[in-house]
């Protein structure tokens, strides 16, 4: 790969044990990755409900995975208990967290291939005529309601099952700061909201101008109404941030 980001500082503000791939990416293009992330993810706490869903698992028609975060916390579990019923169909909202499927041996995966949130999941026909389906979403502690509001809608029974929970690290933002990076990378609203708080009175100034890369209109608008003055959105996962922090850095190299 040429080095077109050689010399350039990268923030990486996903959980530690998922921004390595990312990181890597950066490195062979000639950047710096700097690690600062910005939430710890860990197995969830209440494990005997998550256990007592699994065992339910063959009564249910659709098991959807929120995230990557949620495949691997959830299948973790899943197998823990046995396989995957047969005909369970299992859809997730993001073309990352389908890979991290796939990757597990699961073919047939319901995504969206434009719009990588709820609102595209919920747009595909496989999920238009649901009434009676019963439907199990493994997520995180907590989150939007709307895929599971609107499958209610539609005549569904769904439940969630938390198999992971998101808590924000200790970490010193002077670190960020003295850092000085050239860009920075954030993939998840509350992400966003934990750096803005971390980021108060002075310090918003300091890094306001630093262009910040998003791979959701929702983050990026979040990021907007904060104040950040370079918002940069993305495509989806770590070909989106890449491809635009090339495109931006051959552009900044020709100013």
């Amino acid at each position: 790969m040429a080095k077109t980001l050689a010399g350039l500082k990268i923030a990486i503000t996903r959980p530690r044990d998922q921004a390595a791939p990312l990181a890597r990416r950066i490195e062979q293009a000639g950047g710096i990755p700097l690690l600062f992330p910005l939430l710890d993810i860990a197995p969830a706490q209440d494990q005997q409900a998550l256990r007592e869903q699994i065992s339910r698992l063959a009564q249910f028609d659709l098991a959807i995975f929120i995230s990557p975060n949620a495949v691997q916390y959830g299948m973790a579990a899943i197998r823990a208990a046995g396989e995957l019923p047969q005909n369970l169909k299992i859809a997730t909202v993001g073309q990352g967290s389908a890979k991290a499927l796939r990757e597990l041996g699961i073919a047939n995966v319901i995504a969206p291939t434009e719009r990588f949130d709820s609102e595209g999941l919920l747009a595909l026909p496989e999920l238009q005529d649901v009434a009676g389906w019963r439907v199990l979403i493994f997520r995180g502690d907590g989150g939007r309601e709307l895929l599971g509001d609107t499958l209610r809608a539609r005549g569904a029974t769904v439940e969630y099952a938390a198999c992971y929970r998101r808590s924000k690290p200790q970490q010193d933002i002077a670190a960020l700061l003295d850092a000085s990076p050239d860009a920075i990378t954030v993939t998840s609203s509350e992400a966003l909201d934990h750096l803005w708080q971390m980021l108060g009175g002075k310090a918003c100034v300091a890094l306001r101008d630093t262009p910040i890369f998003l791979p959701h209109a929702r983050i990026a608008e979040l990021a907007k109404q904060q104040g950040w003055q370079q918002v940069q959105l993305t495509g989806s996962g770590d070909d989106g941030l890449l491809s635009a922090l090339i495109a931006w850095a051959s552009k900044r190299q020709h100013l």
